[in-house]
C-alpha cells in the first residue's frame, strides 16, 4: 500500500508517466567522449544549437564519459548527427565525441504505440481470466462471453474515437466488478494480483524518473508472465487441497497451500533475481532499465 501510495502520488505530481521517445516522440542521441567531460559542459556546448527539450543524462559512471541525448523535436536523422557532431567538435576540442546510435521517432507514431502497450496490457490480463476461470472453475463459457462483450465494446468505442487509455482504464475495472458479480473468484484473485504488481512497479519507475518505452513494456509483459505462473502454481495447491477437504476453513486452506509452495517460489525469485541483477550490472546501458 505504501509503495502504491507512493508511485500514484509521483504519477500525479509529474503528471503521469515519464514517456521514452518510443510514445512521446522525439530522438534520442548516445554520445562517448574518449576524455571525461561534464554534462554541464556538453549543455553549455549545445545552447545555441536549435535542440528543443534538450536534456542529457549520464549512462554508466562517471569514467565512462558516456551521455544520452534526449530531444523532444528534431528534423532528420543524418542532419541531427551532423549538427551535435560537428558543434562538439568546435566547442569541445579537448574531448573527441563519438556518436554511437541516434533514435527519432515522430509525435503521432510514439501515440500510437502508447496506446497499443496499453490495450496489449489489457489483453493479456483478459485472456488470463478465461484461462483461470476455465481451469480452475469450469466455467470457459461465462468467462468467454465476458471476454467477448469487453473485447468487442473497447473495439466499438475505440472506433468512434474514445482514447484507448481511458477506455482499457475502464474496461479494466469492469472486468473486476464482472468477475466479482458472476463469482470468478479465481479470475478476480489473479487479476488484482496483477493490477498489483503492475500498479508498484510503475510507481517505482516514477520514483526512480526512469522513462517507460517499449522495452519497460516487455519488462512489464514478464512481470505479468511470472506474477501468473506463481498464482496458476498457488490456485493449483489450494484446489488439491480443498477436494482432499484437509483442513477446516478456507482461510486455513489458503495459508497451508501458500507455505507449501513458498520454498519453490523463493527458489524461482531466487535464480530470477541473480540473472536480472547480472543483467542489471553488466548488461550494458540497453538492458539496464529492462532489468
Amino acid at each position: 500500500i505504501i509503495f502504491i501510495l507512493a508511485g500514484v502520488a509521483s504519477l500525479v505530481i509529474k503528471g503521469g508517466p515519464l514517456y521514452g521517445i518510443d510514445f512521446a516522440g522525439g530522438a534520442n542521441v548516445q554520445i562517448k567522449f574518449d576524455k571525461p567531460v561534464s554534462d554541464t559542459e556538453i549543455k553549455t556546448a549545445l545552447a545555441d544549437v536549435k535542440l528543443p527539450g534538450l536534456s542529457i543524462q549520464q549512462i554508466g559512471s562517471a569514467k565512462d564519459s558516456e551521455y544520452l541525448l534526449r530531444i523532444t523535436d528534431t528534423g532528420s536523422t543524418d542532419s541531427l548527427r551532423a549538427t551535435i557532431a560537428k558543434t562538439l567538435e568546435e566547442r569541445l576540442p579537448q574531448a573527441t565525441a563519438q556518436i554511437q546510435r541516434t533514435e527519432i521517432v515522430g509525435p503521432k507514431v510514439g501515440a500510437d504505440l502508447r496506446s497499443q502497450a496499453i490495450e496489449a496490457l489489457f489483453y493479456a490480463s483478459l485472456l488470463i481470466c478465461i484461462y483461470i476461470s476455465g481451469r480452475f472453475e469450469h466455467r470457459w463459457v461465462v468467462a468467454g462471453i465476458m471476454a467477448i462483450t469487453l473485447a468487442g465494446g473497447l473495439y466499438l468505442l475505440g472506433q468512434i474515437g474514445v482514447p484507448r487509455g481511458w477506455l482499457v482504464l475502464a474496461a479494466t475495472t469492469i472486468t473486476c466488478i464482472v468477475c466479482l458479480r458472476l463469482k470468478l473468484v479465481y479470475a478476480l484473485g489473479a487479476v488484482v494480483g496483477l493490477i498489483h504488481d503492475i500498479a508498484v512497479t510503475i510507481g517505482i519507475l516514477s520514483l526512480l524518473n526512469i522513462e517507460i518505452d517499449l522495452i519497460i513494456i516487455a519488462a512489464i509483459l514478464t512481470i505479468i508472465g511470472y506474477s501468473l505462473n506463481d498464482t496458476i502454481i498457488v490456485f493449483d495447491r489450494i484446489r488439491e487441497n480443498l477436494r482432499g477437504k484437509k483442513y477446516p476453513t478456507f482461510s486455513e486452506t489458503i495459508n497451508r497451500s501458500i507455505n507449501q509452495t513458498l520454498s519453490r517460489t523463493i527458489l524461482t525469485s531466487g535464480t530470477t533475481a541473480v540473472v536480472t541483477v547480472a543483467l542489471f550490472f553488466l548488461g550494458g546501458s540497453i538492458i539496464h532499465n529492462f532489468a
